[in-house]
């Protein structure tokens, strides 16, 4: 800025320096500029007080992620029995009208592998058990070939089985956003329980649960995630598979691959 000479003298009169920028004081144009200088000027009346603030209008009712947090804040605590009774009492979301039952999960509380599949099906919804019928058949081969069973057995050999959802979808539809919200903080206590030395997730809605990841399972598939510390193997649903046989060499390269982690 430039001053006149009758600014200057002005300014003098009142003891306020003079201050311009220079070449060796100008704010470099990729750092934000710092607020102007303040010059001292005569003592003016006081501004009238400002008006008091008008109420603020009562906070909207949290989304249901955010009510998930205090979902598991009630269950962080619980121990496996408590656990399976809080999720037969569950009715967070509207599929506790409609489920048969609820399907919590099987195997050994502290098995080395954890495997996470997607919801259950209507055959899962009768017996109250997570893979059954013909996806749980194929399961139960595939697991057979690295020698582990969801039969009884050590707790190097036996897995443990859950589903990101503990009730069936109606008619077997997708799982919606706000129920596998409402229902991950089991999913999360369980892995805390079982304390597994490898995940394995089936399936596009375990994977976003574990992983928060809309990525194909083809695209993640192949190599080790992590979970919370915890090496995770992506794969594909056995019901995917009984649907696209061509793809189950893929998914045993991807169960050869969580073996190897555990040798």
């Amino acid at each position: 800025m430039s001053w006149t000479d009758r600014q200057r003298a002005m300014l003098r009169v009142m003891g306020v320096p003079l201050w311009q920028p220079s070449a060796r004081t100008a704010v470099p144009a990729s750092e934000p500029l710092g607020p102007a200088p303040v010059l001292q000027e005569v003592p003016q009346q006081a501004p009238p007080p400002a008006p008091t603030p008008a109420a603020r209008p009562a906070p909207a009712a949290p989304s249901s992620a955010s009510a998930a947090p205090l979902v598991d804040a009630a269950v962080a605590g619980l121990g496996w029995d408590a656990l399976r009774a809080a999720v037969a009492a569950c009715e967070a979301c509207s599929l506790a009208g409609t489920r048969t039952q609820t399907v919590f999960g099987v195997g050994h509380p502290q098995a080395h592998w954890m495997i996470v599949g997607e919801a259950p099906g209507e055959q899962e919804d009768r017996q109250g058990e997570p893979f059954v019928g013909a996806a749980g058949q194929l399961l139960d081969a595939m697991l057979h070939a690295v020698g582990l069973t969801r039969g009884e057995a050590p707790p190097e050999r036996q897995v443990y089985i859950a589903n990101t959802l503990k009730c069936r979808p109606p008619r077997n539809r997708n799982p919606e956003a706000e129920e596998l919200a409402r229902c991950e903080p089991f999913l999360q206590r369980q892995i805390a329980l079982v304390q597994p030395r490898i995940l394995l997730a089936m399936g596009r809605f375990a994977v976003q649960a574990l992983l928060r990841s809309d990525e194909p399972i083809g695209r993640l598939r192949g190599r080790v995630h992590r979970y919370q510390g915890v090496p995770l193997v992506v794969t594909y649903h056995p019901a995917y598979l009984l649907r696209q046989p061509q793809d189950k060499a893929k998914a045993w390269e991807d169960l050869c691959l969580a073996a190897s982690l555990l040798e």
